[in-house]
């Protein structure tokens, strides 16, 4: 018989194990979610990425607000799930939850652990210019992030990718160690983490996503790619923000945040990025090319 498995997500990066464990056949009893989210401006509601797929492919979902509740652990009971495959979900699972099933809650998570526990593994890696990224398959207990890992794979980090390449490479990877994992579910084996080498990927905070043209150009590189495509590394200019989703390092020197060509080389504390994406205010994402063809950033200006 199938595995009976309950899953919990809620970004896009989600939607690939979820998908994945649909194809295998395996048994999806429901799915949890984040509720909807009401948009920054205006006050249009915005499913998760999970609930668009469960709806368009009719697959029972819940979307409570949270877990902590007695009515919630009695309705997880009622599912008697042999396991649970959680991929970020977005919340701490209570220890009452963590009891209810056969093998426990299995957890894919972007980073090499104990590397990087929290919200932000893959950009926090591409933002600190780690050498590695990778995907683990963890079982969940009490602490965030913090239990024994069944599996993981490695990649070097290419410098010229952004975290949303990264993080499809890693969802498609993750879904596939998930699916080895579970085709030898009665002989897996542990490995307990070492915490003394833990490391925390806390939530990227909109305060530290404007672009600092002091630092060095591979800081700055990291920092764009990190952000791209959201929430995206950006500047100012002429009172409008612009966020910069694809650059390229330059060996050309010039004052820091000044524009020293006419093809959007932007001098940094030491050499220069070339901006090869960007996207207006508002408007949609474009190259370079077809961003100057309507507005001009001449040589010389000036961006904060």
């Amino acid at each position: 018989m199938p595995l009976k498995i309950v899953f919990m997500g809620t970004p896009k990066f989600s939607v690939v194990a979820l998908e994945t464990l649909i194809k295998k056949k395996f048994d999806i009893l429901t799915v949890y979610t984040q509720p909807p989210q009401k948009s920054k401006r205006g006050q249009k509601i915005n499913p998760s990425a999970i609930e668009e797929f469960c709806k368009k492919n009719r697959i029972n979902f819940r979307n409570p607000p949270g877990l902590n509740n007695e009515q919630e652990l009695k309705n997880f009971e009622k599912l008697s799930p042999d396991l649970v495959v959680v991929v970020a979900y977005g919340q701490l699972i209570p220890k009452n939850f963590l009891d209810k099933t056969k093998y426990g809650f299995f957890n894919i998570h972007a980073s090499l652990l104990p590397k990087w526990r929290g919200a932000a593994p893959i950009q926090r890696a591409i933002m600190n210019s780690d050498k590695n990224v990778g995907v683990s398959i963890m079982k969940i207990e009490e602490k965030l992030d913090s239990g024994p890992v069944l599996a993981s794979r490695e990649f070097k980090l290419n410098k010229n990718e952004t975290h949303g390449e990264i993080e499809k490479k890693l969802s498609l990877e993750g879904a596939s160690l998930l699916i080895q994992s579970l085709k030898n579910i009665e002989n897996l084996k542990f490995i307990v983490q070492d915490h003394s080498q833990a490391t925390y990927a806390k939530k990227i905070d909109k305060n530290e996503t404007k672009i600092n043209w002091n630092k060095n150009a591979n800081k700055i590189l990291a920092h764009i790619h990190g952000l791209s495509p959201s929430p995206g590394a950006w500047f100012e200019f002429n009172k409008e923000r612009f966020k910069v989703l694809r650059a390229e390092i330059s060996l050309e020197n010039g004052k820091a945040g000044h524009v020293i060509d006419e093809n959007l080389t932007i001098a940094c504390g030491s050499n220069s990025v070339k901006i090869l994406e960007l996207q207006r205010q508002g408007k949609s994402r474009q190259t370079t090319k077809e961003f100057l063809l309507g507005k001009k950033i001449s040589k010389g200006t000036i961006l904060i």
